[in-house]
């Protein structure tokens, strides 16, 4: 079922531009009808010195990534990829989502890009999905940065008590599906532009030492069902649950960003989690979760070195 499949290809926005185009808005049909999109930064002097692919959170979209790609040095000489995971921003569906499908549909944008390899930097079930996507093909991938991944075995209390509801909860998205099939839904969900919100939140909260109200508000089921489909954000709790490959099977470079403060998943046990892996590098931030909001500067430089140290080693991604 999951196999390998082809996507049809739709042209970018900006089709027949040259290779110094950037930010380009991109899509792809998939062969079941769903439409994937993404936006790709090009490499603006010569030739790349690589991909970087990022992967956002749970109920989020690719705006997330806009900010770090505005300011990122990486710019002028990496194609960056910014994907919008199918049931997110621009690649909306009602039918089902999971890692198998977002493992599938990332493998189609690196095949339409012509990427034989690419690092994929995501955070939280952006990570996962890196992590996953890494034990399915590994040839495809040079590197691993994980903001705050989601392990199942570091998760805090309140996710734990959530296995127990999982066969529950899996009823409860089967049955909103099918009222979804019905025809019982909402019927126009509205945009959320996450760069505004960071520097929004960043400006009215941060700033002022509001941090347990920015938590509240950024931890929010309530505040991104207004934005995202019921029955996909329970299946992407499901999904947060669900065991992950070893992530030493890779042998790949792995910098994680694991932030010190309030977090899904408790920091020292993460930590030993990830103690075997092997060219793994752990950079702690003082953040709660959100670093990309909240610490984007720090985030940036970690990454930006990560990613040059790896270009300019022998096996270069």
């Amino acid at each position: 079922m999951f196999g390998r499949y082809h996507a049809i290809v739709v042209p970018c926005a900006e089709a027949g531009t040259t290779r110094k185009a950037s930010d380009i808005a991109c899509a792809l049909r998939l062969p079941d009808g769903s439409a994937l999109t993404y936006r790709i930064s090009r490499a603006r002097s010569g030739a790349s010195a690589g991909t970087l692919v990022l992967l956002h959170g749970l109920a989020s979209n690719l705006t997330r990534w806009t900010e770090f790609v505005a300011e990122t040095t990486l710019a002028p000489t990496w194609d960056i990829v910014r994907v919008d995971l199918r049931g997110h921003g621009g690649s909306f569906t009602r039918g089902p989502i999971g890692l198998e499908y977002w493992c599938r549909d990332l493998l189609a944008v690196l095949d339409r890009e012509g990427c034989n390899r690419a690092l994929l930097a995501g955070h939280s079930l952006g990570a996962n999905v890196a992590i996953g996507f890494a034990a399915r093909h590994p040839e495809r991938v040079g590197g691993l940065a994980l903001i705050d991944p989601v392990l199942p075995d570091a998760v805090r209390a309140v996710p734990r008590w959530l296995r127990s509801l999982l066969p529950l909860l899996r009823v409860l998205i089967w049955a909103v599906r099918l009222l979804n099939r019905l025809g019982l839904h909402r019927c126009e969900l509205p945009h959320r532009d996450l760069r505004r919100l960071d520097e929004e939140m960043r400006s009215r909260l941060l700033a002022a030492g509001q941090q347990r109200e920015f938590v509240r508000r950024y931890s929010s089921p309530t505040a991104d069902l207004k934005y995202f489909p019921t029955a996909n954000y329970l299946q992407e709790l499901v999904e947060m649950l669900r065991p992950l490959p070893l992530l030493d099977a890779s042998g790949v470079p792995v910098l994680v960003l694991l932030s010190k403060s309030i977090t899904r998943a408790a920091l020292e046990a993460t930590r030993r989690a990830l103690a075997h892996v092997p060219r793994s590098e752990i950079v702690l931030l003082d953040a709660c979760h959100w670093p990309l909001t909240e610490r984007p500067q720090e985030v940036r430089a970690a990454i930006e070195r990560w990613c040059m140290r790896i270009a300019g080693s022998p096996a270069r991604a």
